[in-house]
């Protein structure tokens, strides 16, 4: 089996999660979350009340946890972490977590090593410019602000508005960040999903993995 990657970026609630899931598994590939990675690193720091903001601390933790997946389940050091990884508050840690460049430098290598071996769909915000940048299709997700807050809003049952402003922070901090900044590639397929299913985005992006004799 060759290795090869098919890297989905693009920000919070434009579907990257649902997308690459469906892309994996109509052409047999596995999925790799890699927000679900910073997530992890989060959730440990708040066990272990490691303040977010100290950058020096989480990279020495990032570098000594053991993430690997299973099938759809997460695991840190050998235990299934579950749904802890999506909660509101694991939600803000990770995305202050993932700014510091030692944590970024741990997980990358670990996401490296795991697309290293197989056939992967991998989604998160840098895959296609930092993680993998000779993946062998990207695709840059969009959609408008106003249906990235419905979509969020709808899996955390939290108010739009309140979802909406917590996009725009998001967006602001993964744009300005000094590593890893959410970007697309520049040989990158942008693919608005606003008026789409996730069916249909999952269909175009199948059909131009076909198109370039990816599967």
């Amino acid at each position: 089996m060759v290795p090869m990657v098919i890297a989905i970026d693009g920000p919070a609630g434009a579907g990257k999660s649902t997308v690459a899931r469906g892309v994996a598994r109509a052409l047999g590939f596995t999925y790799l979350d890699s927000g679900a990675m910073y997530r992890a690193v989060a959730l440990a720091a708040l066990e272990r009340r490691i303040d977010p903001e100290d950058g020096e601390r989480l990279g020495e933790m990032a570098w000594d946890l053991d993430i690997s997946f299973d099938g759809d389940t997460i695991r840190v050091d050998g235990k299934p972490v579950g749904g802890k990884i999506r909660s509101p508050e694991v939600t803000i840690a990770s995305s202050k977590v993932s700014v510091h460049p030692q944590v970024r430098q741990a997980m990358v290598k670990r996401q490296r090593e795991l697309i290293a071996a197989g056939r992967y769909v991998a989604e998160g915000r840098d895959i296609g410019t930092v993680v993998s940048p000779d993946a062998a299709l990207k695709v840059f997700l969009t959609a408008s602000e106003d249906e990235r807050a419905r979509r969020r809003a709808g899996e955390t049952g939290e108010p739009v508005d309140a979802v909406r402003r917590a996009i725009e922070d998001r967006d602001q901090r993964d744009a300005g960040r000094e590593h890893g900044a959410l970007r697309a590639a520049d040989d990158s397929v942008p693919l608005d999903t606003t008026n789409l299913t996730a069916d249909q985005v999952v269909e175009r992006i199948v059909d131009l993995a076909r198109e370039r004799g990816l599967a």
